[in-house]
C-alpha cells in the first residue's frame, strides 16, 4: 500500500489553506493511495508550537477529509500522524535504540 506523506497546504500569506489541503487529500485517495501519513515532515515541526497553533487543527482537517471520502463511498484509508520528541522518550516507548 502505498502512504504518501502529505506536505502542509500554506496560502501565500502563510496561513493554513484548507481548500488546497482537502484538494491535495483528496487527490491522493482518488489516485488510490490506502493511507495518509500527515505531519510527518521533519519542515513541519513548527505547526506543533503552541504559539503557532495548527497541528491539531491540521490533524482534525484532514481527518475528516478522509472520513468524508470514506463515507462517499471511498475504501478504508489508513491514518498517521506525526509525533516528536527526543530519543529518550522513543527509547523508552519501544521505539529505538540509542
Amino acid at each position: 500500500m502505498v502512504i504518501p506523506a502529505h506536505p502542509l497546504s500554506l496560502t501565500a500569506e502563510g496561513k493554513f489553506d484548507e481548500v488546497s489541503m482537502r484538494a491535495l487529500t483528496r487527490y491522493y485517495l482518488d489516485s488510490g493511495a490506502g493511507g495518509v501519513a500527515i505531519a510527518v515532515h521533519t519542515t513541519q515541526f513548527e505547526i506543533r508550537d503552541p504559539e503557532i497553533g495548527l497541528l491539531e487543527p491540521v490533524l482534525d482537517f484532514v481527518s475528516r477529509t478522509i472520513d468524508e471520502w470514506e463515507q462517499a463511498g471511498g475504501r478504508s484509508i489508513l491514518k498517521i500522524s506525526g509525533i516528536c520528541g527526543d530519543t529518550r522518550q522513543a527509547g523508552q516507548a519501544g521505539c529505538t535504540k540509542d
